[in-house]
């Protein structure tokens, strides 16, 4: 594994960690940074709660492909996995639903850049041990 690679994973595992165990513990707190006002409602908490914890899930596997050769290719799919699906469904949200607040449009901005970043670090050219990807 690449410098770069590590770094990639990195990157989105504690973002994706972070973020997920944010929502986990303090689903309030979270949303209340985007604008977004949650009620006491027990199962809207539980939907929100579920997500969050297997996004902090996914961010564990991405930390634990840097060290872990036998996790590296799952990190990998993790990573590409929830940073292209969280621009996917916003930017259809934006089609759909209309443009949401300035934090919203910000974490778009920013799950934009670490799937970029994970792009470039697993490109096809990368060692296929660790994409999965046969080079030509």
């Amino acid at each position: 594994m690449t410098p770069v690679q590590k770094i990639a994973l990195g990157v989105a595992g504690i973002t994706s960690l972070g973020i997920g165990a944010f929502i986990l513990v303090a689903p309030h707190a979270f949303y209340a940074g985007y604008g977004i006002v949650l009620g006491q409602e027990p199962s809207l908490l539980s939907e929100l709660r579920a997500p969050g914890a297997a996004l902090a899930a996914f961010g564990a596997v991405m930390l634990a492909g840097i060290v872990r050769p036998a996790l590296r290719q799952a990190a990998v799919i993790a990573a590409l996995t929830v940073f292209l699906a969280f621009p996917a469904g916003r930017v259809l949200g934006l089609v759909v639903d209309g443009v949401p607040s300035g934090g919203i449009l910000g974490a778009l901005g920013l799950e934009l850049v670490i799937a970029g970043f994970c792009l470039f670090a697993f490109r096809r050219s990368a060692d296929p041990a660790i994409t999965g990807f046969a080079t030509r």
